[in-house]
């Protein structure tokens, strides 16, 4: 019950704060939550993890394809070299979810530090 409590909220507030402050408040959402919510280290870091792979991922290939992926096609050729609008969804997932899967890890190392 506690991993779908904080994967929900982590995805939750990591939205929420994306409307108004920087990207990487999602490690702030996610450090907060894990300090909140015990969770064993491990398990925090893939619940963060998860959570922002999916939201991040659900968000990218939203907006991707409410614009047939043009400017997702253009970026991807940029920064990785192919035409793969799909990769580099992932690859925005990916960063997204390290990133609050690590603020996660350091959330729950210091609840288990006290």
């Amino acid at each position: 019950m506690k991993f779908i409590t904080s994967l929900i909220l982590t995805a939750l507030l990591s939205f929420a704060a994306c409307l108004f402050l920087p990207w990487w408040s999602i490690a702030v959402a996610a450090f907060v939550v894990a300090a909140l919510i015990p969770l064993q280290p491990g398990k925090a870091f893939f619940t963060a993890f998860l959570a922002l792979f999916l939201l991040w991922g659900g968000l990218s290939y939203w907006m991707s394809s409410n614009n047939d992926h043009i400017l997702a096609q253009k970026v991807s050729l940029l920064i990785l070299k192919i035409d793969s609008p799909y990769l580099l969804i992932l690859a925005t997932a990916i960063v997204g979810a390290l990133v609050a899967g690590l603020g996660a890890l350091s959330g729950s190392l210091l609840r288990k530090s006290k």
